[in-house]
């Protein structure tokens, strides 16, 4: 079996195709290392059914013989990337999606495109469900990553009911793990790296705003759930435990073992207020539920940041 994972260099990408070269699938890892990393995948490169392809892919895709498995993960995935590549997450999000979508198509493969919580936007209903159609600013600056996904799962779904291709969508919520970037710029691991370091930790707005997160080898489980299933979803994936950015970066500090003040700085425009995924559509459909709690996850996360710092530190 034969599978392709656009931004197999990511953080989650990485994850599939570690998994999926696991389980003797043949690995195809396309990335353009925008916010990639080749670090990522250094592991698996040497293996027999691992390849990995640097490949932009808005421009022209071509593999070639068989393909049952294609995941599309490529994206900016950090308010700081996309704030940084507004165009470049516009185009993977539309042009980098049709691509994809035309060589699922073309293999006669299982299409699964990794969509995100922020198609719910600042959401009015809580927790959000998949029928949830969202509270998006079509105009803010978050808009080039939140339209970017909803116009993915748009042009999946006419290939899905126009075209006939299988078909999946999975909206991931607030995943963390090892392998994240340290200065990605998003909560957990701007509050690990802070906290290691001593530094004061910032939390943006009141701190009251929440967040479900869940860790990447339960993400992963259930993408992988819908990828070898025929459920077209949409389907959440995260952790409904839910608990306020205050309280995880406290969390975070006393795991640490760290003494860094908390330190309150403006909230960002558009961020929302609160986040937390109904997953019975997951159970149901898929089987699936996490299983990690928050503070193991957060304790393998830390150590491999305390590592991860002390690499970078002797640069």
């Amino acid at each position: 079996m034969r599978a392709v994972v656009t931004g197999g260099a990511g953080f989650l990408g990485s994850y599939l195709c570690e998994r999926l070269v696991e389980r003797d699938w043949e690995v195809i890892c396309m990335d353009n290392f925008l916010t990639g990393s080749p670090r990522n995948v250094e592991h698996l490169v040497g293996r027999p059914n691992f390849k990995i392809v640097e490949c932009d892919l808005t421009g022209f895709v071509h593999v070639p013989g068989e393909v049952a498995l294609v995941m599309h993960f490529a994206s900016a995935a950090s308010p700081a990337d996309y704030l940084r590549y507004p165009i470049e997450t516009l185009r993977v999000g539309s042009i980098g999606t049709l691509h994809a979508l035309g060589l699922a198509r073309e293999k006669g493969a299982r299409f699964v495109l990794a969509s995100t919580s922020e198609v719910y936007g600042d959401p009015l209903e809580h927790p959000q469900k998949e029928t949830y159609w969202g509270n998006v600013n079509p105009v803010g600056p978050r808009s080039v990553y939140d339209e970017a996904k909803r116009f993915a799962e748009s042009l999946t779904t006419a290939y899905r009911e126009s075209r006939g291709a299988d078909t999946g969508i999975v909206r991931i919520f607030n995943t963390y793990g090892p392998r994240m970037r340290p200065f990605d710029g998003r909560a957990i691991p701007t509050f690990i790296r802070q906290a290691l370091r001593g530094e004061p930790i910032t939390v943006t707005g009141d701190g009251t705003q929440t967040r479900s997160i869940c860790y990447v080898d339960d993400t992963v489980d259930g993408i992988l759930a819908l990828a070898f299933g025929d459920f077209p979803g949409p389907v959440n994936i995260g952790n409904p435990d839910e608990m306020t950015m205050a309280d995880l970066a406290k969390l975070i500090r006393e795991l640490a073992g760290s003494d860094s003040p908390i330190e309150f700085v403006d909230r960002p425009a558009d961020d929302p207020r609160v986040r937390r995924p109904d997953t019975t559509v997951a159970a149901e459909h898929l089987g699936w539920r996490p299983r990690v709690p928050a503070e193991e996850g957060l304790r393998r996360t830390i150590e491999w940041f305390r590592a991860e710092l002390g690499v970078l530190s002797r640069r």
